[in-house]
C-alpha cells in the first residue's frame, strides 16, 4: 500500500494477517514471531514500507525498570494522538499495567469491542476489548495519512 491509499479496513486487514504469529520478544516477522511492538512495526511496514526509526534493544521488563514513556513518545513522533474515547477501528492503543508505570503494551482496535495484539505465552490473537483493557488504556493513536 502507498500512504495515500491507507484505509482503516486496510489496517485491520494487514493486522489480521498476523493472527497466529507466535510471541517472540523483540521480533517482528509475520508468521515467525513478534511481540506487541513488533506487531505494530510489522503492520507499519506493510502499510508504509520502511520503519520510521531504528528501534533500540529493550528487555521484557523495560517499563518496570524505568519511568520514561518511550513507547508513547515514539507513537507521538510518528502517529496522530487521539483523545481517549475517540479511537476507531484501525487505531493503535497503548496500555499501562499500573498507574505509576509507563505504557508498555500496544494493540490494534479492530472493532469497537475487539483488539488484536501479541502477548507473552500466546500467538497473536483478536480478543474482546473488555472493561479490564479499557481501564488500562493510556493512549490512542491513528496511523498517519489514513484515507477517510
Amino acid at each position: 500500500m502507498s500512504a495515500g491509499l491507507i484505509t482503516r479496513d486496510g489496517i485491520i486487514g494487514a493486522a489480521r494477517l498476523w493472527l497466529g504469529t507466535p510471541y517472540h520478544h523483540q521480533a517482528s516477522l509475520r508468521g515467525v514471531g513478534c511481540d506487541c511492538l513488533g506487531l505494530v512495526r510489522g503492520i507499519w511496514r506493510d502499510l508504509y514500507g520502511a520503519e520510521p526509526e531504528t528501534l533500540p534493544a529493550y528487555s521484557p521488563n523495560w517499563a518496570e525498570s524505568g519511568r520514561e514513556e518511550s513507547l508513547a513518545a515514539a507513537a507521538f513522533r510518528h502517529m496522530r494522538p487521539l483523545a481517549l474515547g475517540r479511537e476507531r477501528p484501525g487505531d493503535v492503543l497503548l496500555f499501562r499495567w499500573r498507574a505509576h508505570l509507563p505504557a508498555k503494551h500496544c494493540a490494534i482496535l479492530t472493532a469497537p469491542d475487539r483488539i488484536l495484539h501479541a502477548h507473552d505465552g500466546a500467538a497473536v490473537s483478536e480478543v474482546a476489548f473488555t472493561g479490564w483493557w479499557r481501564r488500562h488504556l493510556s493512549h490512542a493513536f491513528s496511523f498517519p495519512e489514513i484515507a477517510e
